[in-house]
């Protein structure tokens, strides 16, 4: 077989997100917003001897190690797309990289929950005027951050299959660290003009409750794909209807994962009476956008 011949057959198997691109360079940003803020709680709280503002400043550290995993899938999958060592290309590193990014998340609501329980166990002072400044600047931080990332994070509209995980373990990260510094404000204010220094902690436990119920969420849908579990049934049942729509012919095996945001890989067996050949079949699944990776067998009746 001469090698142009064989080029037809090739395809390329790069099974990046649509926005990928976009997407990295708005988590780059992200990141250099959340370390300039852990910064400045950090310093704010040895400087005002606050121990509330210096936990969240080291607590909001554990985001910016998250937020850098998350940068670094995106530009090592951008980077690797093409490279022939990985099967079904690097569309799932940013799977790989949410699954690490809910863990770090799940123990940031771990940390936050002993640290608050600590902390109604054994009241501290807080300098409540300068906390609740610093707490307020860092909720704008979070709330530009989440903006930067919410419109692509896949979070309420797209389907699972256009999920992009790695993003969306981004836009959970600076979420949680906005629902933190709510939760901070009002206690702070709570504590300043009611004399509650019990809410601060109270506040604590519920905001670890809240980012544990996302990260585990989080941590859920990562592991499907990581583990190849199968995709959308609703995809699955139109491929079906697609192939046996005409004669006789019958899907007997049918194998259906994602391989990326938006991408799917699909192996499937028919069993026909008629001489088709793969190629008919994969023609009448063109027109499925997110099949990206087809491979077809068929098997003659006689």
């Amino acid at each position: 077989m001469h090698l142009e011949n064989l080029a037809r057959w090739e395809h390329p198997h790069s099974f990046l997100g649509h926005d990928h691109h976009r997407n990295e360079r708005r988590t780059q940003a992200v990141v250099v917003l959340t370390a300039v803020m852990m910064v400045v709680e950090i310093v704010a709280g040895i400087t005002f001897h606050s121990m509330a503002l210096l936990a969240d400043g080291w607590h909001m550290g554990t985001h910016v190690g998250a937020l850098s995993i998350t940068a670094l899938a995106y530009t090592y999958a951008r980077r690797h797309a093409e490279n022939p060592a990985f099967a079904f290309g690097t569309g799932k590193f940013g799977d790989l990289a949410a699954f690490a990014s809910a863990m770090v998340l799940a123990l940031v609501s771990v940390l936050i929950g002993y640290q608050s329980v600590t902390r109604l166990i054994r009241p501290e002072g807080i300098g409540f005027a300068a906390a609740i400044s610093v707490a307020v600047i860092g909720l704008g931080v979070n709330l530009l951050s989440a903006l930067l990332l919410g419109h692509g994070s896949g979070h309420a509209a797209a389907g699972a299959g256009d999920h992009d995980h790695n993003l969306r373990s981004a836009y959970l990260h600076v979420l949680a660290d906005a629902l933190t510094s709510v939760f901070a404000i009002v206690a702070l204010v709570a504590g300043l003009w009611l004399g509650w220094v019990w809410m601060d902690p109270a506040m604590g436990i519920v905001g670890g409750l809240v980012i544990a119920r996302w990260s585990i969420g989080l941590i859920r849908e990562s592991g499907r794909v990581l583990l190849d579990a199968a995709a959308d049934p609703e995809v699955a049942a139109h491929i079906r209807q697609d192939v046996e729509s005409a004669g006789d012919d019958r899907v007997a095996d049918l194998h259906l994962w994602r391989v990326g945001p938006g991408h799917y890989a699909a192996v499937l067996t028919v069993v026909t009476h008629g001489s088709n050949s793969p190629d008919h079949y994969k023609a009448l699944l063109r027109h499925h956008p997110g099949l990206s990776h087809v491979t077809v067998e068929v098997q003659h009746c006689d």
